[in-house]
This record gives C-alpha cells, structure tokens and sequence, in this order.
C-alpha cells in the first residue's frame, strides 16, 4: 500500500497511479517523492496557496532552488514530468482548467550513450569464468545468462514465476512496467539448462513459485543479484558501471550491431515508444565508423 502524505490531492493522485495505471511502487515512491518536495515548497515560501493557485512563476523558483543545489538536468526532467503528470491528472478531474507547466521549460539534458559489455567479453564471462561452486554459484550463473539473453529489468526477473516460463515453446514471459506482458524467445541450449535448474532446485524451496532462489529456497534480493553481477562483470570488464541494467543495455546493442529491426529489439525490451529504443542505433552508428576507419583505405 501507499502509504497517505498530509497533502489530500496528492494522495487522490498516488492512488490513482496504484489503482489505474498500475504502475510500481518504485515508480509511484519517486513520483510521490518529487510532488511532497514540491508542495513542501509552495507551503514554506506560499504559505496558505492551494494547489488550483499554483502558477509557471511558482514552479520555476523551486527549479530555480534546487539548479542552486547543483541538482541535474536529468533530475530536474524528473520532477517537472512528475508535476505535469499531476496537474494533468488535476486537468481530468475538472479541478483545474489550465495547467502551471504550460510555461515551464525542461532543462536540455546531454545524451549518453549507454554502456555496454563487448560480445567477446561477455563470450569470456561464460566460458571462461568460474562461477562459485554449489547451488549459488549455478543460480547465479543462470541469473546473468538470462539477463543477457534476454534484456530483462532486475526487478522482471527476480520476480519472474516458473510458470513464466515454456521450456518446451522456448518462450519466457515477462511482467514489464504496469503489469504489461511480452513474449521473449530463449536458446534451446538456455531452455535446456532451465529446466535442469528448476528439477535441481533444493527442497527448501518447494512452495515458492519463482523461477530463481537462494540455497534457503527464498527469492533473491535485489542487493544481491546486484552484487554478484557487479562482481562477475568486474572479471570482464573494465566499465564503470557493472549493474544488471549494464547486461540489459549489452542485449540491446549486440542484437542492434547485428541487424536486428529496431521494432523488434522495442518489443523484447518492453519500450513503451521507439524513442527509447532509438539510443541504441547510436552505438550501431559508432560501429559502422569504427569498421570503416579500420577497414577503409582513405579513412
């Protein structure tokens, strides 16, 4: 449940990203943490102001507050969808007729392109890499071939179900963002070692319904497939960045390298728009000029 704030139409607003659009409660904690930081202001420096009073004016000295705390672009962006999200909801409602962040510009944000690990190195991870011995070491070994196999979100796959999986279509489904399903194609050489997995799982597990737990038959953590990860990746490879999100962005940018149609590579990833896919067409086009300036005489 979310939990109530002392601002009742922010509270009508959480509820109804919990209850109608569905979205996690990742999302609605940082959306909930935005808008109180937000109405925290406006009743430090308005004192009195209802949210319908609110105006572009308002708005834009909280932004201006915190650009003095050398608070990102990027976060900055955050906030401001958070609060037009708000006052659109507001809008719907008929309790406003007009939105404050109409006259609210969003900060440019330098694009960057996301990291990824090299097909060679990921090629080292699993065949040359010892992972530790035991059931530990055999789930976290299929944790991160699953990640990359497959692009999954962490919190996709440690909440991913044995019943998501169809070992003999080769088929994973996956609960994305607001409970939306999509089909993902695995290897038969992965769908062999699943079900492998699944009929060596230890008796402590009986009972519980996820495809991956510890060797107490619990599911895993997010804290520790973030650490593992991190520690494997470290074998590999010299990123700054060794998350399971990394092994996400890795899918995405060898499946672009080699061919595959943008559409496709959106769909398995779960984007809601191509515009989130689009990023990794850049590393696509930073390829091509690598191959051209090796391979091309007068480059």
């Amino acid at each position: 449940m979310i939990s109530q704030t002392c601002y009742t139409p922010l509270n009508a607003f959480l509820s109804y990203l919990q209850f109608e659009k569905r979205y996690s409660l990742h999302t609605i904690t940082a959306y909930s943490n935005d808008l109180i930081q937000f109405f925290d202001f406006i009743e430090t420096q308005y004192e009195g102001i209802s949210f319908t009073q609110v105006s572009g004016t308002m708005v834009r000295s909280w932004l201006a507050a915190m650009k003095e705390d050398e608070i990102s672009a990027k976060t900055l962006n955050r906030k401001i969808s958070s609060l037009k999200s708000f006052f659109k909801y507001q809008i719907q409602q008929g309790q406003l007729s007009k939105s404050p962040m109409d006259t609210v510009i969003s900060p440019k944000v330098n694009k960057r392109l996301p990291a990824f690990v090299a097909e060679n190195d990921m090629e080292q991870l699993f065949t040359n890499l010892e992972f530790a011995e035991g059931w530990k070491g055999f789930t976290e070994k299929m944790v991160i071939q699953l990640f990359y196999a497959t692009g999954m979100r962490l919190s996709e796959l440690i909440n991913c179900k044995e019943t998501q999986l169809d070992i003999s279509k080769r088929i994973i489904k996956v609960l994305g963002k607001g409970n939306k399903e999509r089909m993902i194609p695995i290897s038969p050489e992965l769908s062999e070692e699943l079900r492998n997995y699944i009929s060596q799982k230890p008796s402590t597990a009986i009972g519980n319904p996820h495809l991956f737990v510890t060797e107490k038959g619990k599911a895993l953590q997010p804290k520790a497939v973030y650490t593992f990860v991190k520690f494997y990746l470290s074998q590999v490879t010299t990123l700054q960045k060794k998350s399971p999100h990394i092994l996400r962005h890795s899918f995405a940018t060898h499946l672009m390298n080699n061919g595959a149609d943008l559409n496709a590579v959106k769909e398995l990833l779960g984007h809601a728009s191509l515009a989130a896919t689009q990023v990794y067409t850049h590393n696509t086009i930073e390829k091509l000029k690598e191959v051209f300036s090796k391979a091309h005489p007068k480059a």
